[in-house]
């Protein structure tokens, strides 16, 4: 008898589940790949789809509409004047900057100053010193709060900040504030300073791979000095201190107008996680111009700003006309930008990926290679980075256009989490960009179709069998 209601369990499981896949998804290789787990894996594919299948920021929808009332009358008309600013750039770029203009519903910003940043040998130090010459406000958003020296001077730092009256709200992901056990959460609230998780998890077994996590990176010091980057706040990054897991990455220093938009985005996500709507001049202060570069910032999400990145990234595609250089930790595009890559290669423009030779999740890199051999084919070349493992994200196009943030090329960063990236319009700023990657090309074993063809069956099935579990990676 306990069988045929188990049965019948899954029949009902299945169907409902099932149900909710056809009316909900959008991507018929998602819903494909969900509807099959559920029917051929009983009751354990149901349960499956509702933790990581399930959209959950389409469940508190209401939420983010609310939250996003918080913005101020200010932002919006800034919004509602986005593509006022494409007149800004050349003519040959309009084309772009009207695109992003659209999907961002951000102005392009004149006057801004961006410094690149190598490593955590570098980011750290600005950033604390950043926070020590706070006098208003810090905010502060990360993905991973990692245990360790680094985790420990940026609470001393904030700590210090608190005591001296400056008001700080520190957002942290909830699966990423589980990267080291204990929590720093708990460590920063000892020490006075507010902190809030991003969709925390009631779940005691959390791993890297759940949905829906705030993987966005931005430090804002009384809303007129930004850093914005790949970067987490973890040991490994600081290359100097010769760490077990070390971790190549790239953060950036910013200032000029560009910053309140970076403000906005936390000021977003921190009403979403706390219902507090931080407002005024210790916020959003005057911003005055503080360089020549021309820039916008991007948040991307699976709210309202949905597939925002993936438009972007095949715009610029579409607009190269000489030299792209991409620059990412995980390369799994899905078949639109990836055929957008191959389009461009084949109309002649220089494509060439840089990706690490060894990445951090094996799984992911073995998928990864199985992507090579389409990329390549159509005429794209990709670089293998040597250790230590490469985090940064780069993308730059004809020597002048750039986008530098958070996101990876995978379905996570476009389609799952929420990320945050920053497009210039800059030749001098595109320049510095391209020098860095160079010397990263230069160490880069270049593969070719017919190498990846000649490897082992055993290995080719391998990296197969990964890429298939892509809509669940």
């Amino acid at each position: 008898m306990s069988s045929y209601l188990l049965a019948a369990l899954h029949v009902v499981l299945a169907t409902a589940v099932s149900s909710h896949i056809v009316l909900t998804k959008s991507d018929v290789r998602s819903a494909i790949g969900w509807t099959g787990l559920v029917w051929l894996t009983p009751v354990i594919g149901s349960l499956l789809y509702l933790f990581l299948g399930i959209n959950l920021i389409r469940r508190t929808a209401g939420r983010m509409r609310h939250a996003r009332t918080g913005f101020t009358a200010e932002r919006r008309a800034l919004r509602r004047d986005a593509l006022a600013g494409v007149s800004l750039v050349a003519p040959v770029w309009r084309p772009l900057a009207t695109l992003t203009a659209q999907v961002s519903a951000e102005p392009l910003t004149e006057g801004n100053r961006i410094e690149l940043l190598e490593d955590g040998d570098q980011a750290y130090p600005a950033m604390l010193a950043a926070i020590e010459s706070a006098g208003t406000s810090i905010a502060f958003a990360t993905y991973i709060f990692d245990r360790g020296k680094v985790a420990a001077s940026f609470v001393e730092a904030l700590g210090r900040a608190v005591t001296r009256g400056v008001t700080v709200r520190v957002l942290i992901d909830g699966v990423g504030a589980r990267y080291s056990r204990p929590s720093m959460v708990a460590e920063l609230r000892r020490r006075g300073i507010t902190v809030a998780e991003f969709l925390p998890s009631r779940l005691i077994f959390v791993n890297r791979y759940f949905n829906l996590r705030n993987h966005r990176k931005i430090l804002v010091i009384d809303g007129h000095l930004g850093f914005t980057g790949g970067m987490n706040v973890r040991d490994a990054c600081v290359l100097a201190d010769r760490p077990r897991a070390a971790t190549r990455d790239v953060h950036f220093r910013v200032e000029g107008p560009v910053v309140a938009q970076m403000m906005d985005a936390f000021a977003f996500d921190w009403r979403f996680a706390t219902d507090e709507e931080l407002a005024g001049t210790a916020w959003f202060p005057d911003l005055v111009p503080r360089g020549d570069v021309l820039s916008r910032g991007i948040a991307d999400g699976p709210d309202e700003t949905n597939d925002s990145l993936l438009l972007v990234l095949q715009g610029a595609l579409s607009e190269a006309r000489h030299r792209v250089w991409i620059v990412t930790p995980y390369f799994l595009p899905e078949p639109p930008l990836l055929d957008a890559l191959r389009v461009a290669a084949l109309r002649g423009v220089d494509i060439r990926i840089l990706v690490p030779r060894r990445g951090n999740l094996p799984v992911v890199t073995w998928a990864m290679q199985k992507q090579f051999g389409r990329v390549l084919e159509g005429g794209c070349k990709v670089g293998l980075t040597p250790a230590p493992f490469d985090h940064s994200k780069l993308m730059v196009v004809d020597d002048h256009w750039s986008l530098i943030g958070s996101a990876n090329w995978d379905p996570r960063s476009l389609r799952l989490n929420f990320e945050y990236v920053v497009e210039s319009w800059s030749t001098p700023f595109a320049a510095q960009l391209t020098e860095l990657i160079t010397r990263k090309a230069a160490e880069a074993e270049w593969i070719t179709a017919r190498e990846l063809a000649q490897r082992s069956l055993a290995v080719r099935l391998r990296d197969g069998a990964a890429w298939l579990a892509q809509p669940y990676l």
